[in-house]
């Protein structure tokens, strides 16, 4: 209780003598440092608020037009047109404001005006020039007038350094594509998957929707499109994440693992320290809104930056119907899970943030703690990763009051939760694929109970210093994460470092409280709960059957050499894997960011389409090399060109989907909705983008390469696959299936993926002549 009696601030007793007041100076400086970093928080947010509501202007730039304005007066010239004698008769009487301070007030009033409509001027162009996508559909190297025109003109609009927000009130809303196009661009992509009798059988489907019911449903679209801001992402995230009645582990949450080659120190302590603090540094630069906004890589063009809003300080708690994203403004601590105990771990004293010495001086304190978990404890993460309706009737019944509560607040409330893994995990020892395969089941669910997977993100930290993390899903996509995760990493190794003992670098102060171990009073229904939520989850983790491997024959620069898109070629090698591992095509989903537009979120690709079919069988089937390319570069092109019709609010999944949640509201049944959403995903793909090359230096250190993440499958029946491409030289596949399902096996899909990786690349490299190889022989 010491801690306790030290954050009193004074105290008093009431004698004989009168009262005995006693303060604590220490408790009192406490108190004002701590409501000091506050204010600096609150004025900080203030100022960046004046700041975003000008842009693309700058608050300087009011000062330039009321000069301008007053000098042009002292010319005898009027440039308001009458606008500020008008002004000055309609301004109330005083008689303590002369005919010359008035007519200052009138030209401050009119300047105040002029500058607020140059605001709206630019800022009405900016979103104008950001709604130009014709740029994206232009082939490489040649770049129309219109587009370099373009290009000037939004960099001349946004040239001004910007914070993270500053761009959110200029992206343009997401259009709501013609229902025609989208359903003309839906049986064009079933089109290889069905005969020719069902084909025909969707295509009178589609028609009678759209002479029907399609167009009423459509209007309501349109009428929720032209009020929101985004006419999907509400929509998306309630019915796809927040109302899944079933477990988010392993079917929503998806993780991110740590380098491959490298592991900065062996020393669990020190390794949580540095990554502790790399992820509130870049919690202060969201906050600060220092972040330089994301924008499509190699333009300038800006992507929106919501998603980061909800990255901190955020859980999803369950419902009986939904479940609710809470987002708290601040927090100065993170939760901590170690051998079935719980700890509030401060990581500011007095509004400083605590050195990475500090926070590993404190984790150390959490690993040399002997103290047991309380009854029923140890597993109480469990709730979290079983069923959403069983969770939310127990935690409003004992967790809604008393010590239950305040300890529940205390991780929920938590700026992100860190699991102390007494596990060894990465590349290591005599079996490397096989413990590589392990640490990427370990974090997509570990042992079903040592995560918190409401949190929106969990860190773990493994016995020998590796560390990876498990996001849920439903606050923001992979992208936002990865970022993160990117920069975490990088300020670890590179910015931060350790000693040559392993330790992280700085100071201790010896007299810092303990970490606070949180209490329990878990009754016997609770942990009956425990362990129906935890057969339930064990039994899906042990469905899971991961795979991860870094492809390292070739990479990203090969592929460019051929003039082929990287993601082009990877995709269809996927499909090419698929049908020679099932022999068949099926439904393929790649997810496409629409984060052009504001809140926009994902969009799905068809990756599986009548160009990328028929190439397919002319590999299989043996066809010349010549054929073979011809029908590559089609099915590349079909592929490119359907990303980009997604990126651009073209896609047809988000546009039928949310058509689909306008006809529940009404009440209405469509055959064709129903059809089309129930079709199952049996590939589902994504790519992770490496979107930070600046924080690694791949030529100094090219063992520090990113292993990516990945995600579990979507189908029962199906294959989950994540890639990142790293460099030049290699691309790292994480491929996911389940076990129960006798067709599916992640390392024998992973071993077709390799194969038809080779396999493309040789049908796409032309034959070497004999002079070739000869100046070949002769150079060597």
């Amino acid at each position: 209780m010491a801690e306790a009696h030290q954050a009193v601030a004074f105290q008093f007793t009431i004698t004989p003598e009168g009262i005995d007041l006693r303060l604590s100076y220490q408790a009192l400086s406490q108190i004002y440092l701590s409501g000091l970093r506050s204010w600096k928080k609150r004025i900080s947010r203030m100022r960046n608020r004046v700041i975003k509501g000008v842009y693309p202007a700058s608050p300087s730039s009011w000062l330039f037009v009321v000069i301008a304005i007053l000098a042009t007066m002292y010319m005898r010239s009027d440039p308001s047109m009458g606008l500020i004698a008008k002004i000055q008769e309609h301004l109330p009487v005083s008689l303590s404001l002369s005919v010359q301070g008035q007519t200052m007030l009138s030209v401050l009033v009119f300047s105040t005006l002029l500058w607020l409509s140059l605001i709206l001027t630019l800022r009405f162009c900016l979103k104008l020039l950001l709604s130009y996508h014709r740029w994206m559909f232009e082939q490489h190297g040649h770049i129309s007038t219109t587009t370099k025109v373009w290009v000037t003109l939004v960099r001349l609009l946004s040239g001004r350094k910007p914070l993270l927000y500053s761009y959110q009130t200029s992206l343009p809303c997401l259009p709501v594509p013609p229902i025609k196009d989208t359903l003309e661009r839906y049986l064009e992509s079933v089109r290889p998957l069905l005969s020719g009798p069902e084909f025909q059988r969707m295509t009178v489907l589609a028609a009678q929707f759209e002479n029907s019911l399609g167009n009423r449903l459509q209007r309501y679209l349109k009428l929720k499109a032209l009020w929101a801001t985004n006419y999907v992402s509400d929509w998306w995230e309630e019915y796809i994440y927040l109302r899944g009645r079933g477990p988010i582990m392993v079917n929503s949450n998806y993780y991110g693992m740590d380098f491959l080659y490298v592991t900065p120190t062996p020393i669990q302590a020190a390794r949580a320290g540095n990554t502790i603090t790399a992820l509130l540094l870049y919690r202060r630069k969201v906050n600060s809104e220092q972040l330089t906004p994301s924008r499509v890589p190699g333009t300038v063009i800006p992507l929106c930056a919501a998603q980061c809003e909800r990255m901190f300080n955020t859980t999803r708690t369950p419902g009986e119907g939904t479940d609710v994203l809470q987002h708290w403004q601040d927090s100065e601590f993170v939760a901590v899970y170690h051998r079935g105990r719980y700890f509030r771990l401060w990581v500011y004293k007095a509004g400083r943030l605590l050195s990475p010495r500090e926070i590993e001086y404190q984790i150390q304190r959490i690993l040399d703690d002997p103290s047991p978990p309380g009854p029923g404890e140890d597993r109480l993460g469990a709730l979290t990763a079983g069923d959403r309706v069983p969770w939310c009737a127990v935690r409003k019944q004992y967790f809604s009051s008393g010590v239950n509560k305040r300890s529940l607040d205390c991780i929920e409330r938590a700026a992100f939760f860190v699991t102390l893994d007494d596990e060894e995990q990465g590349m290591m020892g005599e079996d490397p694929v096989g413990n590589l395969d392990r640490y990427a089941k370990s974090l997509l669910h570990g042992k079903c109970y040592d995560r918190w997977f409401d949190k929106s993100f969990s860190v773990v930290v493994y016995k020998n210093g590796k560390n990876g993390l498990n996001a849920e899903h439903s606050w923001a996509d992979a992208p936002t994460v990865a970022h993160l995760w990117e920069f975490t990493l990088a300020t670890d190794a590179f910015q931060l470092g350790y000693t040559e003992d392993g330790h992280c670098k700085g100071e201790v102060e010896r007299s810092l409280p303990p970490p606070q171990r949180l209490t329990w009073d878990i009754p016997v229904e609770v942990q009956e709960q425990v362990s129906i939520s935890l057969s339930v989850a064990q039994a899906l983790a042990d469905d899971v059957d991961c795979h991860v491997f870094p492809f390292r024959d070739f990479g990203k620069g090969r592929i460019k050499k051929l003039k082929i898109s990287p993601d082009a070629f990877i995709q269809l090698a996927l499909q090419l894997a698929y049908y020679r591992d099932r022999k068949t095509f099926c439904l393929t989903y790649e997810a496409s960011m629409t984060r052009l537009f504001r809140e926009g979120r994902t969009e799905t690709v068809r990756s599986c389409s009548n160009e990328g079919c028929a190439f397919v069988k002319a590999v299989e089937s043996g066809e010349g090399p010549e054929h073979c390319r011809r029908l590559f570069r089609l099915a590349a092109e079909k592929h490119q060109n359907l990303y980009r019709l997604a990126m651009t609010g073209s896609g047809i999944d988000r546009h039928l989907f949310c058509l689909y949640v306008v006809s529940k509201y009404l009440g209405v049944e469509s055959p064709f909705l129903t059809e089309v959403l129930s079709e199952p995903w049996r590939l589902s793909t994504s790519q992770t983008p490496v979107q930070q090359l600046e924080l690694f230096d791949m030529k100094n250190h090219p063992d520090f390469i990113s292993l990516g993440g990945g995600f579990g499958p979507v189908a029962d029946d199906g294959y989950g696959v994540s890639y990142i491409i790293v460099g030049e030289d290699m691309i790292n596949y994480h491929v996911s299936c389940k076990h129960s399902f006798s067709e599916t096996d992640s390392h024998r899909f992973g071993a077709q993926i390799s194969r038809a990786l080779l396999d493309l690349l040789s049908v796409l490299s032309p034959a070497k002549t004999e002079n070739s190889q000869a100046q070949d022989k002769k150079q060597q």
